[in-house]
């Protein structure tokens, strides 16, 4: 019995998301939650047992959001498979973004630490009233 409820997904996230869709004022019995976690489990193992089994044919050890579309669509989920296709571009573009901002924004901040650091070597003596920009341009590139 552990082991079985230890490969369910958690009945809190699953009553959860079975919230969203209904008016407020509506309850969830806890049976119903149970048969949508087993239900939504076994879907989720049977996709991913396809798409591993794909991967193993491939010689690779890693699933990927890929082989999950190909096993959406293998198994006759094809409007599953077209959704969740666009959905994974719109999520690696927006890490694409992502990551070119942090990459940007430690940039920056490291080029202005360096002339902070150049500048109080010219000058030891001084301390520096100018604030430093690096806030402004990370506000800056974000829009």
């Amino acid at each position: 019995m552990v082991d079985e409820q230890e490969r369910l997904l958690p009945i809190a996230n699953v009553g959860r998301i079975m919230k969203q869709i209904l008016p407020p004022s509506a309850k969830v019995s806890k049976e119903a939650k149970q048969t949508m976690q087993e239900c939504a489990t076994e879907f989720i193992s049977f996709v991913t047992g396809e798409a591993s089994d794909k991967c193993r044919k491939e010689n690779r050890k890693t699933v990927n959001g890929d082989d999950i579309c190909w096993a959406l669509g293998a198994l006759g989920f094809d409007n599953h498979a077209d959704a969740i296709v666009r959905y994974l571009h719109k999520f690696r573009v927006a890490e694409r973004d992502k990551a070119a901002q942090n990459k940007a924004s430690c940039c920056r901040n490291s080029q202005d630490k360096d002339e902070e650091e150049s500048s109080q070597d010219q000058q030891p003596h001084q301390q520096a009233d100018v604030p430093s920009n690096s806030k402004l341009q990370v506000l800056e590139f974000s829009h």
